[in-house]
């Protein structure tokens, strides 16, 4: 069984080693600064109490407040969250915003709840937390099953208990409250800037054939994206099945977003006589360009990688390959993007709301955009320096530039 957590430790350790990182920097990084578990009563609708378990790792704070997604799930795993958490970390100090690194959760299913449950669990829930994060603290955000509404619920909670409104206490709200236009698309657009960076880099000419795993926010947005700059979306997959254009045509993006709102599915959608239904799991070993996993973890592992044939691998969800594969492709000289530079656009963005929301500011979508593809390119280059003059992968080098960024605001202790 992959354990998340101790991937992420393998690789901090692995470039604390070949970065030239402290010792006492690496150990300290090795475990979050803070466990918070809690416990949350609420109503159900019927009038039932029910209590169910909240928690919130905040795991390192040394550059700036905490800072990561809630998420509500029935099978929460400590060791994922103790990984998203590191990575937050990680990732925060990569594309050089000024936050930590939290994750937290709840144990539920937020399905069989009614929206006026969801509102009672997420107002208990920031009620709980509310002596543990604040602006300058600890500023969440939306996560698996969690989104603008529950922020603003979060943040209308805070306020209610603190006595003052912050709408910086979290990010990810609805834009009348204190949210920032471009967040929506921040990850997937974030990504988009580090591949074309990679391609001009590479020198490689356009069309090149892409795979996208996953259709959610994050796969929709950078497939729509590189359908409309030169490249050919050849799959896309979601949790139940894919489609893949065996003549290598490339998906109308918004045409195979309005079968899967009538249909719920994307198996089934016909673009040409040569489109295919292929399961899930097989869109990771086709022969295309670039290959997008942007939905789960452990996607790509020691079992499948041998038949992995893209030749770049954009990593748009958290940890979607594992120790043991990550090494594999590095041997098959598959060129990847890591996940803690590939979709740190997210968080970038939502460093850019916190920051509206403390000077009081609005600012423009060209404004969001244009500030985050330089974060993005910068950052990419930076990496890129790295692993030349250090000869690693990008994966080590984006760790090395977070460690290098985190020794230098390091608190060892007295």
């Amino acid at each position: 069984m992959n354990n998340p957590f101790q991937v992420a430790l393998t690789n901090l350790k692995l470039a604390g080693s070949k970065g030239g990182i402290k010792q006492e920097v690496i150990d300290l990084l090795s475990s979050p600064q803070r466990q918070i578990e809690v416990n949350i009563p609420f109503r159900l609708d019927s009038g039932e109490l029910k209590i169910v378990k909240g928690f919130r790792v905040q795991y390192n704070n040394w550059r700036g407040p905490y800072k990561g997604g809630l998420r509500y799930h029935p099978n929460v795993d400590i060791n994922e969250v103790l990984a998203l958490a590191f990575w937050m970390t990680i990732k925060n100090a990569v594309i050089n915003v000024p936050f930590g690194g939290g994750k937290g959760g709840i144990e539920i299913d937020p399905k069989k709840l009614s929206v006026k449950e969801l509102e009672r669990l997420t107002r208990g829930f920031a009620g709980k937390l509310a002596p543990n994060v604040g602006p300058q603290v600890d500023v969440p955000a939306p996560d698996v099953n969690t989104n603008s509404q529950t922020m603003d619920w979060f943040a209308s909670e805070y306020a209610k208990v603190t006595g003052k409104k912050s709408p910086a206490v979290v990010t990810g709200k609805s834009i009348s409250n204190g949210g920032s236009v471009g967040r929506e698309e921040a990850t997937g657009l974030g990504g988009f800037f580090v591949l074309e960076q990679l391609v001009k880099k590479l020198k490689l000419k356009k069309p090149l054939t892409v795979a996208v795993q996953g259709f959610g926010n994050v796969g929709f947005h950078i497939a729509k994206l590189l359908a409309g700059a030169g490249y050919t979306v050849v799959a896309l997959s979601d949790s139940q099945g894919g489609i893949y254009n065996k003549d290598e045509r490339g998906f109308d993006i918004e045409a195979v977003k309005k079968y899967k709102k009538e249909t719920g599915l994307l198996s089934g959608y016909k673009q040409t006589e040569k489109t295919i239904n292929i399961a899930s799991k097989a869109i990771v070993l086709l022969p295309v360009d670039i290959l997008v996993p942007a939905a789960l973890e452990a996607v790509i592992t020691e079992d499948n990688v041998k038949n992995v044939e893209a030749k770049i691998i954009l990593e748009m969800a958290n940890g979607p390959t594992t120790d043991k594969a990550d090494q594999a492709l590095e041997e098959k000289k598959i060129l990847v993007v890591p996940d803690v530079l590939a979709n740190a656009g997210g968080v970038t963005v939502s460093y850019y709301e916190w920051y509206q929301n403390m000077k009081n500011q609005k600012w423009s979508r060209l404004n969001v955009n244009n500030k985050l593809k330089k974060a993005m390119t910068t950052s990419f280059e930076e990496i890129w320096e790295i692993r030349r003059a250090k000869r690693v992968s990008l994966r080590l080098a984006a760790y090395i530039l977070a460690l290098q960024r985190l020794s230098k605001k390091a608190n060892l202790g007295s």
